[in-house]
Protein backbone atom coordinates (compact mmCIF):
# COMPACT_ATOMS: atom_id res chain seq x y z
CA UNK A 1 0.00 0.00 0.00
CA UNK A 2 2.82 2.39 0.83
CA UNK A 3 4.65 1.54 -2.40
CA UNK A 4 1.51 2.19 -4.43
CA UNK A 5 0.95 5.49 -2.65
CA UNK A 6 4.54 6.51 -3.30
CA UNK A 7 4.27 5.63 -6.99
CA UNK A 8 1.03 7.59 -7.30
CA UNK A 9 2.65 10.57 -5.62
CA UNK A 10 5.63 10.38 -7.97
CA UNK A 11 3.36 10.14 -11.00
CA UNK A 12 1.37 13.14 -9.76
CA UNK A 13 4.55 15.12 -9.16
CA UNK A 14 5.81 14.24 -12.64
CA UNK A 15 2.51 15.31 -14.21
CA UNK A 16 2.59 18.59 -12.30
CA UNK A 17 6.19 19.19 -13.34
CA UNK A 18 5.35 18.56 -17.00
CA UNK A 19 2.27 20.75 -16.73
CA UNK A 20 4.14 23.57 -14.99
CA UNK A 21 6.96 23.36 -17.52
CA UNK A 22 4.56 24.66 -20.18
CA UNK A 23 3.94 27.87 -18.29
CA UNK A 24 6.43 30.58 -17.39
CA UNK A 25 7.28 30.91 -13.72
CA UNK A 26 7.77 34.66 -14.07
CA UNK A 27 7.02 37.58 -16.37
CA UNK A 28 8.65 37.79 -19.77
CA UNK A 29 11.76 39.98 -19.65
CA UNK A 30 11.34 43.47 -21.06
CA UNK A 31 14.84 44.92 -21.56
CA UNK A 32 15.27 48.64 -21.28
CA UNK A 33 16.78 50.72 -24.05
CA UNK A 34 20.08 50.92 -22.17
CA UNK A 35 20.10 47.12 -21.76
CA UNK A 36 19.53 46.70 -25.50
CA UNK A 37 22.42 49.03 -26.24
CA UNK A 38 24.72 47.19 -23.84
CA UNK A 39 23.87 43.78 -25.33
CA UNK A 40 24.42 45.02 -28.88
CA UNK A 41 27.78 46.44 -27.80
CA UNK A 42 28.78 43.13 -26.17
CA UNK A 43 27.76 41.20 -29.28
CA UNK A 44 29.65 43.61 -31.54
CA UNK A 45 32.87 43.55 -29.48
CA UNK A 46 32.84 39.79 -29.07
CA UNK A 47 31.97 39.31 -32.74
CA UNK A 48 34.90 41.45 -33.90
CA UNK A 49 37.29 39.67 -31.53
CA UNK A 50 36.20 36.18 -32.55
CA UNK A 51 36.19 36.97 -36.28
CA UNK A 52 39.71 38.33 -35.93
CA UNK A 53 40.66 35.19 -34.00
CA UNK A 54 39.24 32.97 -36.75
CA UNK A 55 41.02 34.87 -39.53
CA UNK A 56 44.29 34.91 -37.62
CA UNK A 57 44.22 31.14 -37.01
CA UNK A 58 42.92 29.98 -40.38
CA UNK A 59 45.40 27.63 -42.05
CA UNK A 60 47.85 27.58 -39.14
CA UNK A 61 49.39 24.42 -37.76
CA UNK A 62 48.95 23.78 -34.06
CA UNK A 63 51.22 21.48 -32.07
CA UNK A 64 49.76 20.02 -28.90
CA UNK A 65 51.74 18.20 -26.25
CA UNK A 66 49.56 15.33 -25.04
CA UNK A 67 52.31 13.79 -22.90
CA UNK A 68 55.85 14.68 -21.82
CA UNK A 69 57.91 14.64 -25.00
CA UNK A 70 54.90 13.65 -27.18
CA UNK A 71 53.40 16.26 -29.54
CA UNK A 72 50.52 16.00 -31.96
CA UNK A 73 50.12 18.21 -35.00
CA UNK A 74 46.56 19.52 -35.35
CA UNK A 75 45.84 21.30 -38.65
CA UNK A 76 43.25 24.09 -38.51
CA UNK A 77 40.64 24.75 -41.20
CA UNK A 78 42.19 26.29 -44.25
CA UNK A 79 41.05 27.75 -47.51
CA UNK A 80 38.21 30.14 -48.30
CA UNK A 81 35.59 27.58 -47.28
CA UNK A 82 37.13 26.99 -43.86
CA UNK A 83 37.60 30.68 -43.22
CA UNK A 84 34.03 31.51 -44.26
CA UNK A 85 32.71 28.72 -42.02
CA UNK A 86 34.59 30.03 -38.98
CA UNK A 87 33.51 33.61 -39.62
CA UNK A 88 29.90 32.46 -39.98
CA UNK A 89 30.03 30.58 -36.67
CA UNK A 90 31.62 33.57 -34.93
CA UNK A 91 28.97 35.96 -36.30
CA UNK A 92 26.07 33.65 -35.35
CA UNK A 93 27.31 32.92 -31.83
CA UNK A 94 28.24 36.51 -31.07
CA UNK A 95 25.32 38.16 -32.86
CA UNK A 96 22.77 36.04 -31.00
CA UNK A 97 23.91 37.62 -27.74
CA UNK A 98 22.21 40.86 -28.75
CA UNK A 99 18.91 39.08 -27.90
CA UNK A 100 20.14 37.33 -24.75
CA UNK A 101 17.77 39.21 -22.39
CA UNK A 102 14.64 39.07 -24.53
CA UNK A 103 14.97 35.44 -25.71
CA UNK A 104 17.50 33.82 -23.33
CA UNK A 105 16.61 30.15 -23.98
CA UNK A 106 16.55 30.57 -27.77
CA UNK A 107 19.95 32.30 -27.63
CA UNK A 108 21.33 29.45 -25.49
CA UNK A 109 20.17 26.88 -28.05
CA UNK A 110 21.64 28.81 -30.99
CA UNK A 111 24.99 29.41 -29.29
CA UNK A 112 25.19 25.80 -28.05
CA UNK A 113 24.61 24.54 -31.60
CA UNK A 114 27.28 26.92 -32.93
CA UNK A 115 29.71 25.78 -30.22
CA UNK A 116 29.15 22.11 -31.03
CA UNK A 117 29.69 22.85 -34.73
CA UNK A 118 32.95 24.71 -34.08
CA UNK A 119 36.06 22.80 -35.24
CA UNK A 120 37.99 21.32 -32.33
CA UNK A 121 41.14 23.16 -33.26
CA UNK A 122 39.54 26.63 -32.83
CA UNK A 123 37.33 26.00 -29.79
CA UNK A 124 37.82 29.53 -28.48
CA UNK A 125 35.87 30.82 -31.48
CA UNK A 126 32.48 30.30 -29.79
CA UNK A 127 33.37 29.26 -26.24
CA UNK A 128 33.10 32.73 -24.69
CA UNK A 129 29.73 33.34 -26.37
CA UNK A 130 28.59 30.04 -24.87
CA UNK A 131 29.62 31.14 -21.37
CA UNK A 132 27.61 34.39 -21.72
CA UNK A 133 24.60 32.51 -23.13
CA UNK A 134 24.59 30.10 -20.15
CA UNK A 135 24.67 33.00 -17.72
CA UNK A 136 21.94 34.89 -19.58
CA UNK A 137 19.61 31.88 -19.67
CA UNK A 138 20.00 31.33 -15.93
CA UNK A 139 19.35 34.98 -15.08
CA UNK A 140 16.72 36.16 -17.56
CA UNK A 141 14.68 33.11 -18.62
CA UNK A 142 11.06 33.29 -17.38
CA UNK A 143 10.66 29.47 -17.64
CA UNK A 144 12.45 28.25 -14.54
CA UNK A 145 11.77 24.51 -14.99
CA UNK A 146 12.86 24.47 -18.63
CA UNK A 147 15.94 26.52 -17.81
CA UNK A 148 17.06 24.22 -14.98
CA UNK A 149 16.74 21.29 -17.40
CA UNK A 150 18.42 23.00 -20.37
CA UNK A 151 21.49 24.35 -18.56
CA UNK A 152 22.97 20.99 -17.47
CA UNK A 153 22.26 19.49 -20.90
CA UNK A 154 24.03 22.32 -22.69
CA UNK A 155 27.02 22.21 -20.32
CA UNK A 156 27.35 18.42 -20.60
CA UNK A 157 27.10 18.47 -24.41
CA UNK A 158 29.78 21.12 -24.73
CA UNK A 159 31.98 19.68 -21.98
CA UNK A 160 32.03 16.16 -23.44
CA UNK A 161 32.48 17.11 -27.09
CA UNK A 162 35.76 16.75 -28.91
CA UNK A 163 38.44 14.21 -28.17
CA UNK A 164 41.38 13.80 -25.85
CA UNK A 165 43.68 15.65 -28.20
CA UNK A 166 41.47 18.67 -29.00
CA UNK A 167 38.60 18.96 -26.48
CA UNK A 168 36.10 21.65 -27.34
CA UNK A 169 36.54 23.12 -23.85
CA UNK A 170 40.11 24.31 -23.28
CA UNK A 171 41.68 22.45 -20.40
CA UNK A 172 43.51 25.49 -19.07
CA UNK A 173 40.18 27.20 -18.29
CA UNK A 174 38.75 24.21 -16.47
CA UNK A 175 35.43 25.03 -18.11
CA UNK A 176 33.15 22.89 -16.01
CA UNK A 177 34.55 24.31 -12.80
CA UNK A 178 33.70 27.76 -14.17
CA UNK A 179 30.36 27.09 -15.86
CA UNK A 180 28.71 25.14 -13.06
CA UNK A 181 29.38 27.70 -10.31
CA UNK A 182 28.45 30.44 -12.76
CA UNK A 183 25.13 28.78 -13.50
CA UNK A 184 24.44 28.27 -9.81
CA UNK A 185 25.35 31.87 -9.04
CA UNK A 186 23.20 33.07 -11.91
CA UNK A 187 20.20 31.07 -10.69
CA UNK A 188 20.74 32.49 -7.20
CA UNK A 189 20.95 36.00 -8.63
CA UNK A 190 17.74 35.44 -10.55
CA UNK A 191 16.00 34.19 -7.41
CA UNK A 192 17.20 37.25 -5.53
CA UNK A 193 15.92 39.50 -8.31
CA UNK A 194 12.54 37.76 -8.27
CA UNK A 195 12.28 38.20 -4.52
CA UNK A 196 13.26 41.82 -4.87
CA UNK A 197 10.60 42.30 -7.53
CA UNK A 198 8.06 40.57 -5.30
CA UNK A 199 9.05 42.86 -2.44
CA UNK A 200 8.62 45.88 -4.66
CA UNK A 201 5.26 44.57 -5.81
CA UNK A 202 4.12 44.11 -2.22
CA UNK A 203 5.39 47.58 -1.36
CA UNK A 204 3.50 49.05 -4.31
CA UNK A 205 0.37 47.18 -3.27
CA UNK A 206 0.77 48.47 0.29
CA UNK A 207 1.20 52.01 -0.99
CA UNK A 208 -1.94 51.63 -3.12
CA UNK A 209 -3.85 50.30 -0.11
CA UNK A 210 -2.67 53.22 1.98
CA UNK A 211 -3.66 55.65 -0.77
CA UNK A 212 -7.10 54.03 -1.01
CA UNK A 213 -7.48 54.13 2.76
CA UNK A 214 -6.52 57.80 2.76
CA UNK A 215 -8.96 58.49 -0.06
CA UNK A 216 -11.67 56.63 1.85
CA UNK A 217 -10.92 58.62 5.00
CA UNK A 218 -11.12 61.88 3.03
CA UNK A 219 -14.44 60.83 1.49
CA UNK A 220 -15.73 59.82 4.92
CA UNK A 221 -14.71 63.17 6.36
CA UNK A 222 -16.34 65.00 3.48
CA UNK A 223 -19.54 63.05 4.04
CA UNK A 224 -19.43 63.88 7.75
CA UNK A 225 -18.96 67.59 7.04
CA UNK A 226 -21.78 67.45 4.49
CA UNK A 227 -24.06 65.89 7.11
CA UNK A 228 -23.13 68.60 9.61
CA UNK A 229 -23.84 71.36 7.08
CA UNK A 230 -27.15 69.76 6.12
CA UNK A 231 -28.29 69.46 9.74
CA UNK A 232 -27.19 72.95 10.74
CA UNK A 233 -28.37 74.86 7.68
CA UNK A 234 -31.61 72.97 7.06
CA UNK A 235 -32.89 73.24 10.61
CA UNK A 236 -31.96 76.83 11.37
CA UNK A 237 -32.82 78.26 7.98
CA UNK A 238 -36.19 76.47 7.93
CA UNK A 239 -37.10 77.85 11.34
CA UNK A 240 -35.87 81.34 10.38
CA UNK A 241 -37.94 81.32 7.17
CA UNK A 242 -41.09 80.41 9.04
CA UNK A 243 -40.48 83.04 11.71
CA UNK A 244 -39.66 85.71 9.15
CA UNK A 245 -42.82 84.86 7.22
CA UNK A 246 -44.91 85.09 10.36
CA UNK A 247 -43.34 88.46 11.21
CA UNK A 248 -44.11 89.79 7.74
CA UNK A 249 -47.77 88.82 8.01
CA UNK A 250 -48.31 90.45 11.40
CA UNK A 251 -45.98 93.39 10.97
CA UNK A 252 -48.80 95.94 10.57
CA UNK A 253 -51.45 94.44 12.81
CA UNK A 254 -49.23 93.28 15.72
CA UNK A 255 -45.88 95.05 15.73
CA UNK A 256 -45.01 93.64 19.16
CA UNK A 257 -45.43 90.00 18.07
CA UNK A 258 -43.59 90.74 14.83
CA UNK A 259 -40.69 92.13 16.86
CA UNK A 260 -40.59 88.97 18.94
CA UNK A 261 -40.58 86.87 15.78
CA UNK A 262 -37.69 88.91 14.36
CA UNK A 263 -35.78 88.48 17.62
CA UNK A 264 -36.31 84.74 17.26
CA UNK A 265 -34.96 84.96 13.70
CA UNK A 266 -31.89 86.77 15.02
CA UNK A 267 -31.39 84.15 17.74
CA UNK A 268 -31.73 81.38 15.17
CA UNK A 269 -29.19 83.08 12.94
CA UNK A 270 -26.70 83.35 15.78
CA UNK A 271 -27.22 79.70 16.64
CA UNK A 272 -26.68 78.79 13.00
CA UNK A 273 -23.46 80.80 12.85
CA UNK A 274 -22.22 79.14 16.04
CA UNK A 275 -22.70 75.66 14.65
CA UNK A 276 -21.35 76.65 11.24
CA UNK A 277 -18.13 77.80 12.89
CA UNK A 278 -17.80 74.36 14.42
CA UNK A 279 -18.22 72.77 11.01
CA UNK A 280 -15.80 75.18 9.34
CA UNK A 281 -13.28 74.38 12.06
CA UNK A 282 -13.11 70.89 10.59
CA UNK A 283 -11.83 72.39 7.34
CA UNK A 284 -9.19 74.75 8.72
CA UNK A 285 -6.06 74.42 10.78
CA UNK A 286 -6.23 75.01 14.50
CA UNK A 287 -4.19 78.20 14.19
CA UNK A 288 -6.37 79.64 11.41
CA UNK A 289 -9.20 80.94 13.60
CA UNK A 290 -10.76 84.33 13.02
CA UNK A 291 -8.28 87.10 13.69
CA UNK A 292 -9.10 89.86 16.10
CA UNK A 293 -8.48 92.55 13.50
CA UNK A 294 -10.56 91.16 10.61
CA UNK A 295 -13.72 92.93 11.62
CA UNK A 296 -15.26 89.88 13.33
CA UNK A 297 -17.03 90.15 16.65
CA UNK A 298 -14.63 89.04 19.43
CA UNK A 299 -17.54 87.31 21.13
CA UNK A 300 -18.18 85.33 17.96
CA UNK A 301 -14.51 84.35 17.81
CA UNK A 302 -14.71 82.91 21.31
CA UNK A 303 -17.67 80.74 20.30
CA UNK A 304 -15.32 78.39 18.45
CA UNK A 305 -14.14 77.05 21.80
CA UNK A 306 -17.64 75.97 22.90
CA UNK A 307 -18.49 72.26 22.66
CA UNK A 308 -20.75 70.74 20.05
CA UNK A 309 -24.45 70.62 20.97
CA UNK A 310 -25.62 67.71 23.09
CA UNK A 311 -28.69 66.40 24.85
CA UNK A 312 -28.40 69.10 27.51
CA UNK A 313 -29.27 71.66 24.81
CA UNK A 314 -32.53 70.01 23.73
CA UNK A 315 -34.52 72.52 25.77
CA UNK A 316 -32.99 75.36 23.74
CA UNK A 317 -33.65 73.50 20.48
CA UNK A 318 -37.27 72.81 21.41
CA UNK A 319 -37.68 76.45 22.48
CA UNK A 320 -36.55 77.72 19.07
CA UNK A 321 -38.98 75.38 17.35
CA UNK A 322 -41.80 76.54 19.62
CA UNK A 323 -40.98 80.13 18.68
CA UNK A 324 -41.54 79.10 15.07
CA UNK A 325 -45.12 78.13 15.94
CA UNK A 326 -44.80 74.37 16.41
CA UNK A 327 -46.25 72.86 19.59
CA UNK A 328 -43.52 70.59 20.96
CA UNK A 329 -43.36 68.59 24.17
CA UNK A 330 -40.11 67.24 25.66
CA UNK A 331 -40.01 64.24 27.99
CA UNK A 332 -36.84 62.80 29.55
CA UNK A 333 -37.04 59.45 31.36
CA UNK A 334 -34.46 57.33 33.10
CA UNK A 335 -31.34 58.64 34.79
CA UNK A 336 -29.58 61.28 32.64
CA UNK A 337 -25.82 60.90 32.70
CA UNK A 338 -22.83 62.18 30.72
CA UNK A 339 -22.34 60.37 27.43
CA UNK A 340 -19.55 60.50 24.81
CA UNK A 341 -19.71 63.79 22.86
CA UNK A 342 -20.07 62.08 19.50
CA UNK A 343 -22.96 59.97 20.75
CA UNK A 344 -24.74 62.97 22.28
CA UNK A 345 -24.28 64.94 19.06
CA UNK A 346 -25.81 62.07 17.04
CA UNK A 347 -28.83 61.93 19.36
CA UNK A 348 -29.19 65.72 19.21
CA UNK A 349 -29.12 65.63 15.39
CA UNK A 350 -31.89 63.02 15.38
CA UNK A 351 -34.19 65.34 17.30
CA UNK A 352 -33.11 68.35 15.22
CA UNK A 353 -33.73 66.60 11.88
CA UNK A 354 -37.08 65.18 12.94
CA UNK A 355 -38.34 68.55 14.20
CA UNK A 356 -37.05 70.28 11.08
CA UNK A 357 -39.03 67.87 8.89
CA UNK A 358 -42.10 68.50 11.04
CA UNK A 359 -41.72 72.27 10.65
CA UNK A 360 -41.27 71.97 6.87
CA UNK A 361 -43.80 69.27 6.01
CA UNK A 362 -46.37 69.19 8.82
CA UNK A 363 -47.60 72.77 9.16
CA UNK A 364 -50.01 73.12 12.07
CA UNK A 365 -49.02 69.80 13.63
CA UNK A 366 -47.77 69.16 17.13
CA UNK A 367 -44.76 67.04 18.10
CA UNK A 368 -43.48 65.13 21.11
CA UNK A 369 -39.84 64.40 21.88
CA UNK A 370 -38.93 61.53 24.21
CA UNK A 371 -35.44 60.77 25.50
CA UNK A 372 -35.13 57.56 27.50
CA UNK A 373 -31.89 56.78 29.34
CA UNK A 374 -31.88 53.01 29.78
CA UNK A 375 -29.20 50.98 31.53
CA UNK A 376 -27.85 49.67 28.21
CA UNK A 377 -29.71 51.70 25.59
CA UNK A 378 -30.44 55.33 24.77
CA UNK A 379 -33.76 55.72 22.97
CA UNK A 380 -34.70 58.96 21.24
CA UNK A 381 -38.17 59.26 19.73
CA UNK A 382 -39.88 62.13 17.89
CA UNK A 383 -43.50 61.81 16.78
CA UNK A 384 -45.83 64.34 15.20
CA UNK A 385 -49.52 64.44 14.41
CA UNK A 386 -49.00 64.93 10.67
CA UNK A 387 -49.54 67.76 8.23
CA UNK A 388 -52.21 68.62 5.71
CA UNK A 389 -52.86 66.23 2.81
CA UNK A 390 -50.35 66.51 -0.01
CA UNK A 391 -47.54 67.86 2.17
CA UNK A 392 -44.08 67.03 0.86
CA UNK A 393 -41.79 64.51 2.45
CA UNK A 394 -38.41 65.85 1.35
CA UNK A 395 -35.58 63.99 -0.37
CA UNK A 396 -34.66 61.74 2.55
CA UNK A 397 -31.00 62.80 2.65
CA UNK A 398 -31.30 63.90 6.26
CA UNK A 399 -32.50 60.48 7.42
CA UNK A 400 -29.74 58.77 5.43
CA UNK A 401 -27.18 61.00 7.13
CA UNK A 402 -28.69 60.13 10.53
CA UNK A 403 -28.37 56.41 9.83
CA UNK A 404 -24.72 56.90 8.94
CA UNK A 405 -24.15 58.89 12.15
CA UNK A 406 -25.80 56.25 14.31
CA UNK A 407 -23.99 53.39 12.58
CA UNK A 408 -20.71 54.76 13.94
CA UNK A 409 -22.04 54.09 17.45
CA UNK A 410 -23.75 50.77 16.47
CA UNK A 411 -27.09 52.56 16.65
CA UNK A 412 -30.19 52.08 14.50
CA UNK A 413 -32.82 54.44 13.11
CA UNK A 414 -36.46 53.57 12.41
CA UNK A 415 -38.75 56.03 10.68
CA UNK A 416 -42.13 55.90 9.00
CA UNK A 417 -45.75 56.95 9.07
CA UNK A 418 -47.89 56.06 12.04
CA UNK A 419 -51.12 54.12 11.70
CA UNK A 420 -52.94 56.82 13.65
CA UNK A 421 -51.52 59.56 11.45
CA UNK A 422 -48.36 61.58 11.53
CA UNK A 423 -44.73 60.49 11.40
CA UNK A 424 -42.40 58.75 13.82
CA UNK A 425 -38.61 58.78 14.06
CA UNK A 426 -36.88 56.55 16.63
CA UNK A 427 -33.16 56.08 17.28
CA UNK A 428 -31.69 53.35 19.50
CA UNK A 429 -28.05 53.69 20.57
CA UNK A 430 -26.31 51.07 22.74
CA UNK A 431 -24.68 52.41 25.91
CA UNK A 432 -21.87 51.09 28.03
CA UNK A 433 -23.10 49.68 31.32
CA UNK A 434 -22.32 52.23 34.04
Amino acid sequence: MNVRTTLEWLRGAARRAVRDARYPSGPSPQPTRRAWQFDVLVALVLGIATVYYGIDNAGNIVRREIAPGVEVVVPRPSGPGGLAFMVTLAVIASGALALRRRYPLAVLCVVTAATLATPHSVMRLTFYAFVIAVYSAAVYSPSRVVTLAALPVAVVLVGTSGNSVTPIVPNEYIALLILVPMAVAAVGLRTWKLRTDEGRTRLSALEREQAEALRGAVEHERARIARELHDVVTHNVSVMIIQAGAARKIMESSPGQASEALLAVEAGGRAAMTELRHVMGLLTMADEGPAADDGADPADAAVDLTPQPGLDQLESLVGRVRDAGLRVGLTVTGSPRPLPPGLELAAYRVVQEALTNTVKHAVGASAAVTVDYGPELLRVEVIDTGGPPGAGTGGGRGLIGLRERLAVHDGTLHSGRRLTGGYRVEARIPLETP
